[in-house]
């Protein structure tokens, strides 16, 4: 058991990582080979959506049609797609273009605090002590990173600020929009067909026949990475390390995604950060890993008291 534990680990942070590198794959692209976002995105939705599909149809067959069958389901895949899937993948790969990888992909982890507030608003409840201190530390790193803590002075931009913030949200969206879908078809019908309809919502509007792109070998491998290792690879080896360790070690394992991001961002692109913004990196990330930490715990301590009382009674 303990062995098959630390297979799960191992696979869970590879998947993690190719998340996270996916994003320099993205930077490298936008600065060398003067690629949009918007061109980027569309690229990665069509085709890591149907790699996904292929996928889940050699592993499901015909379950990946089911969702088809119901109309109220079909419907949330389609808010789903675009509120969820198109607005995180867009906003995220906008703030890399306007930043880098690491500093984009530490402000969309920023999403379990958007979740947390429209928790506490659907359930009309206020933030308890801990949440309150999540808050302030992410609110801190905020504005560390974007200020390198002068306020007269602005190290990210405002269109980077904006994308930033607006990735945390779009994640947010995907996993609220996303969640009882997920349980009741499983991740490769509901993104495999998210990320492809997203992608095709995209053409009238992104025509990617009427961009001219730099083909060459670096670009073939930047796509690449952007499609395969940080899409259908990073889905692959994630999924499968979360059902070898459970769902909540998995998503502490997945705080290495930001951290892969910045680490790669400045030794393979450059990137150039400061010490007061990484302070701020520490302060987001965490805030999120506490943030885990403490609901993961809550929720077992729920779970023991409904186990007695359903004993008891």
């Amino acid at each position: 058991m303990a062995e098959k534990k630390k297979a799960g680990i191992l696979i869970t942070l590879s998947g993690g990582i190719c998340w996270g590198i996916s994003g320099c794959f993205g930077q490298f692209l936008f600065v060398e080979k003067q690629i949009t976002a918007e061109w980027l995105v569309a690229i990665r939705l069509i085709f890591a959506g149907l790699l996904l599909i292929i996928m889940g149809l050699m592993l499901q067959k015909e379950k990946m049609w089911v969702i088809f069958k119901n109309k109220a389901d079909r419907k949330k895949l389609f808010i789903f797609s675009l509120l969820g899937m198109l607005m995180c993948q867009y906003t995220y790969f906008a703030a890399i273009q306007h930043s880098n990888a690491g500093t984009a992909t530490v402000l969309q982890s920023l999403n379990p605090l958007i979740i947390l507030a429209v928790l506490c608003v659907k359930g009309m409840r206020r933030p308890n002590k801990v949440e309150i201190y999540a808050i302030a530390a992410a609110l801190l790193g905020v504005f560390l990173l974007s200020t390198r803590g002068d306020i007269h002075t602005v190290s990210l931009t405002g269109t980077a600020l904006f994308f930033g913030l607006s990735s945390a949200v779009g994640a947010a969206m995907y996993n609220l929009l996303s969640h009882d879908l997920m349980k009741k078809y499983g991740v490769y019908v509901v993104v495999g067909f998210g990320m492809f309809f997203a992608g095709t919502m995209m053409l009238p509007f992104v025509r990617l026949w009427e961009y001219k792109i730099m083909w060459d070998s670096q670009t073939i491998v930047g796509i690449f990475g952007v499609v395969v290792i940080g899409t259908a690879v990073a889905f692959s080896l994630f999924l499968k390390g979360v059902s070898m360790v459970g769902p909540f070690m998995g998503s502490l394992l997945g705080s290495i995604e930001p951290v892969t991001a910045v680490v790669a961002s400045f030794l393979f692109l450059g990137s150039d950060f400061h010490l007061v913004e990484l302070i701020g990196f520490i302060l987001i990330l965490g805030t999120v890993f506490g943030l885990t930490l403490y609901s993961g715990r809550e929720a077992r301590e729920k779970s023991v008291i409904e186990h007695e009382v359903e004993r008891l009674s």
